[in-house]
């Protein structure tokens, strides 16, 4: 590759060469909110080949940058303005940072010259979002831009991804430089060793339960699809983490359930007496691992494969009988050319699982308190929604139907932050439509959850991008209230909600807006809403006693009271 001297490139303010460097990265999108602070950035996306999508909120666009990054697997753009901007997207950042998806996040900083001496909303952005990201850094030299972008992509991406935050002077940004672009950046892969395959295939071999166990990132279709056909040879019962559910098709006859909140105890209880757990791509976190009762700390009783792309991830909790420090893609291609010796001895194990499996995941079974049935919408969407469909949720009861019932077959159709982030769900629809218009994009929210970020709902319109919100309204902040009666039984406090007409909400932004409150009505009203062609809210009131698909409120404080 040759490069062009220095006399012979044309110079260009900080500001234009940042925009450049994104193109040359492959940068496709840029979701922000703008402030004096980068208006040299602004100015040169105007020219840049690069589509801006300009959000209402900063949590709202680092989370549109999270999923992205999800989707694409490469870097989401999000640029905001100085502390209280950056203070905003701090929400965005924590998701990517226990979800490890790559994400750049660009924040405009105060003149040089008047560091330190608490100027107008001046923040040390390596204090702040030291703890929380790969990398924090500033860029005071107009010269370094090529560079530090460079290596932004790089860190972003590389092992077990996650957020890197650039502070970006003002005055830096409308210096002038003559610099080259830095080349596009690529993503390093290697390989299992073939020893590792060798002790793989010995363990596999020797099992009698044996399980795999897939989460994290870094996995696209083609991985997913070389995971499935090494599970069919090995007839080999496989789970996903939590919210990973769209790592491994559902209707595969390997397919045994999800590890996290509310799982299937028969699942459970096969983990806990497997003989060999094979790990790929998750760290086996708090909720996945039931509180990290799972499996024993340091060394489980189960033999233990795991396969994470960070060598600093591998036995830091969990000490593994076989440790592989590469990548869930690599992986699964190299797995894909093994092949068992026999029949494997856990086959009646695995037609167990997955039997239990199809009774679990049957919305059909399940009733509840209440004239709008949930367990009947969850069934009415899986055979009306097509199979791309995306899917998306923040955190709240309500997403234990989503991720319970509804059957995920394909990747790159579920956003979901692992860190149970509220607000989440809207912000990604928006953005997953920006990405791919052409998809069907559900959200998912409860009513305590949709106005974290309901602010993004005049996104979803400016753009014209027509997903279809379900806010399921039980008039609480029902995950906490649950708990509450658990712990506190009878002693309601703090949350309550009064909430507005959602439906006349989404009218009111100029979108579809209809309120649900029978079984009877949900269809109908949703093919309205896909028919209008314009962002829609159908408002979905549910019985406040409806808090799980397996209890009531009651219940919980009866059975509360019951134990004191």
């Amino acid at each position: 590759m040759t490069t062009e001297s220095s006399s012979t490139l044309q110079a260009r303010i900080g500001g234009h060469i940042l925009v450049d460097q994104l193109v040359a990265h492959g940068a496709e999108h840029v979701f922000c909110v703008p402030g004096e602070s980068y208006l040299a950035v602004l100015d040169g996306l105007y020219d840049a080949s690069i589509e801006v999508t300009v959000c209402r909120q900063e949590g709202g666009a680092a989370m549109m940058a999270d999923a992205y990054g999800k989707l694409t697997g490469k870097p989401g753009i999000c640029m905001v303005t100085r502390a209280p901007g950056a203070s905003n997207a701090l929400a965005g950042i924590h998701i990517a940072q226990q979800d490890s998806t790559p994400l750049i996040l660009f924040v405009g900083q105060i003149e040089r010259g008047m560091r330190e001496r608490e100027a107008f909303q001046e923040m040390d952005y390596r204090a702040v979002f030291g703890t929380q990201a790969k990398w924090v850094t500033e860029i005071d030299q107009v010269e370094r831009i090529p560079e530090l972008i460079s290596r932004a992509f790089h860190v972003a991406t590389s092992g077990r991804p996650g957020p890197v935050v650039i502070a970006l002077p003002e005055d830096m940004l409308v210096e002038t430089a003559q610099v080259a672009d830095a080349p596009r950046y690529q993503v390093i892969e290697s390989a299992p060793t073939t020893a590792q395959l060798d002790d793989l295939q010995g363990l596999l071999a020797n099992a009698r339960k044996p399980i795999a166990i897939l989460g994290g990132t870094r996995w696209d279709q083609n991985a997913v699809d070389e995971f499935a056909q090494f599970a069919s040879r090995y007839q080999l019962p496989v789970a996903v983490q939590f919210r990973r559910q769209m790592l491994f098709p559902v209707d595969h006859p390997s397919f045994t359930g999800d590890v996290g909140l509310g799982s299937n105890p028969e699942l459970m209880q096969y983990i806990r007496d497997a003989d060999l757990v094979l790990l790929v791509g998750g760290r086996m976190s708090e909720i996945a691992s039931q509180s990290y009762t799972l499996f024993d700390i340091p060394v489980p009783k189960q033999k233990l494969v795991h396969v994470y792309p960070d060598a600093g991830e591998l036995n830091r909790v969990y000490r593994a009988t076989l440790g592989i420090n590469v990548s869930p893609s690599a992986f699964a291609q190299a797995v894909s050319a093994l092949k068992p010796a026999g029949t494997p001895a856990w086959a009646n194990d695995l037609t167990r699982l997955r039997s239990s499996y199809e009774a679990w995941s049957d919305p059909s079974t399940i009733t509840h308190p209440g004239a709008l049935q949930v367990g009947k919408v969850m069934a009415y969407l899986a055979s009306a929604l097509p199979d791309d469909s995306i899917m998306c949720n923040g955190a709240g009861n309500y997403a234990t139907w989503l991720h319970r019932f509804h059957p995920f077959k394909r990747y790159g159709t579920q956003l979901a932050p692992t860190s149970g982030s509220m607000g989440y769900g809207l912000p990604a629809a928006v953005g997953a439509k920006r990405i791919h218009p052409s998809r069907t994009v559900i959200c998912f929210a409860g009513d305590g959850c949709f106005m974290m970020h309901g602010q993004e709902f005049a996104t979803a319109v400016q753009y014209n991008l027509p997903i279809v919100v379900l806010i399921f309204d039980n008039g609480m902040f029902g995950t906490i209230r649950m708990h509450q009666e658990l712990h506190y039984p009878a002693r309601i406090s703090a949350t309550t909600l009064e909430n507005p007409d959602f439906a006349a909400y989404a009218q009111a932004f100029g979108g579809h807006g209809e309120r649900v409150e029978t079984t009877e009505q949900f269809a109908p009203a949703f093919e309205r809403a896909v028919a209008s062609g314009k962002p829609a809210i159908l408002h979905c009131l549910i019985d406040p006693e409806a808090i799980t698909p397996t209890t009531t409120l009651q219940k919980i404080r009866e059975k509360a009271q019951a134990a004191r």
